[in-house]
């Protein structure tokens, strides 16, 4: 809980620098004294002729004229992918599924979190790899950034547990049309959780938590990225907005205590609030596994009444596929929000 205060507290004082931070709590720190006028008083000052009252004045640093977005329509494609033990299977698998994706028409694909194996502490130090270093160190990051220059594609790469030094990450690599790395998001907001008789899990226990938000311009607009419990977190959403974002990604694996309680409402939530689409993918459903996953990749678009979801083991255009598959959605940043 104090982790996620002092998240909360800090991207608060991102969008507001006149926040000050006390004791875990922001607090409104400003030298005018009309900061502690009373609001009678301040709603008479703001409609006295001539006033020296400009509210639109108050933001510090002024809001960033939004770019447009290079596509005004385009496809998305959702790979909802189902995960084993065998890490060349899964590579394999995804590819295929990245392949079939752009060949009916998506210009960006989402994979899931924690695609090339196993979501557990156990799993994760034994499928890291080294983004750094690359090639056979990090065959996962490889096969991504070849897919993504060979089809002239967009690749949000879902995530896959990342060895730096002597720390893990939960990281989603971003790939452009061009097959080089356009952003790089390491998961802020890890998720410890202790339900009795429901579900425990704790991601502290092996991955290190990542330090900074992620906004990458792609050649179908500029991109917020979050991981999974990021998404819980408003504040994140507020910054990536205010910094011109069109479209927020979140591979997630929720679970099946988290994901009907919270999966979607999040997603509407941040894309109501915000005025933007919000795009997850989330893993198939395995209930054999030892952590599993809800499924439900879902595409949400910012009026909220519009939105593409899958099914929890295989999405809505993957009824030919026996594991898992994809779903395609058509999302149109000309909309009338």
């Amino acid at each position: 809980m104090r982790a996620a205060a002092a998240a909360t507290a800090t991207a608060a004082a991102l969008l507001a620098p006149g926040l000050k931070l006390c004791a875990g709590r922001a607090r409104v720190s400003s030298s005018s004294s009309s900061s502690r006028l009373p609001l009678r008083r301040v709603a008479a000052m703001a409609s006295a002729p001539n006033s020296s009252f400009r509210p639109e004045e108050a933001r510090s640093p002024p809001a960033l004229e939004l770019p447009t977005p290079p596509l005004s329509k385009f496809k998305v494609a959702l790979c909802q992918l189902s995960v084993t033990a065998d890490k060349s299977r899964n590579i394999a698998h995804a590819r295929a599924a990245i392949e079939k994706a752009a060949s009916d028409g998506a210009k960006l694909v989402l994979l899931p979190e924690i695609w090339n194996g196993p979501y557990s502490n156990d799993s994760f130090p034994e499928y890291a790899e080294d983004i750094e270093a690359g090639g056979d160190a990090a065959p996962s990051f490889s096969m991504m950034s070849e897919v993504a220059r060979s089809l002239q594609i967009t690749l949000v790469g879902g995530s896959i547990a990342e060895r730096s030094g002597n720390n893990l990450y939960n990281t989603c690599c971003v790939f452009g049309s061009d097959g080089q790395l356009k952003g790089k998001h390491r998961k802020i907001h890890l998720f410890d959780i202790d339900i009795p008789g429901k579900i425990t899990f704790k991601e502290s226990k092996t991955l290190t938590a990542g330090q900074s938000p992620t906004v990458v311009d792609t050649d179908v607009g500029r991109i917020g990225i979050g991981i999974c419990y990021d998404i819980r977190f408003q504040e994140l959403a507020m910054l990536y907005a205010a910094r011109g974002a069109h479209l927020l990604c979140y591979p997630g694996a929720f679970n099946m205590t988290t994901g009907p309680l919270h999966w979607e409402l999040l997603q509407r939530a941040r894309a109501a609030d915000n005025q933007l689409f919000v795009a997850t993918c989330g893993p198939a459903r395995d209930t054999s596994a030892g952590y599993v996953a809800w499924g439900h990749s879902t595409l949400v678009g910012p009026a909220i009444s519009s939105s593409a979801t899958s099914t929890p083991w295989r999405s809505l255009s993957a009824g030919r596929c026996p594991e898992a598959g994809f779903s395609v959605a058509s999302l149109d940043a000309a909309v009338s929000l």
